[in-house]
């Protein structure tokens, strides 16, 4: 089953991180908090071919976001953890900033 009004995207275009970030801009843009689950539940709603189980492809896997996000952390991209939320720094916007420009670019938006 496929959502479709999700964006894809070939992995050539964006990494799994840039992809999060992307996410992580989406939620607050809409004024929410960015918790662990509302970004699993974003993810999974943009870009379901990234996150979804092998055998369940209708269900999100988030393990798949565990290593990205310490990632994006370590460099200093976002600020949070799974048991609060999640924001983007300022360097993170600027990430973030260029992520979009090249989903536009490829008409994913």
């Amino acid at each position: 089953m496929s959502n479709p009004s999700a964006i894809k995207l070939s992995s050539a275009k964006a990494s799994v991180e840039d992809l999060i970030l992307f996410c992580i801009h989406s939620v607050i843009l809409n004024n929410e908090q960015c918790s662990f689950e509302r970004l699993v539940k974003e993810c999974f709603t943009l870009f379901p071919d990234t996150l979804k189980f092998p055998r369940y492809p209708i269900w999100p896997d988030s393990r798949k976001l565990d290593r990205p996000l310490r990632a994006l952390r370590d460099e200093g991209l976002i600020i949070g953890d799974p048991k609060t939320y999640f924001l983007l720094t300022k360097e993170g916007q600027e990430r973030t900033a260029i992520v979009s420009k090249i989903l536009r670019q490829g008409k994913l938006l």
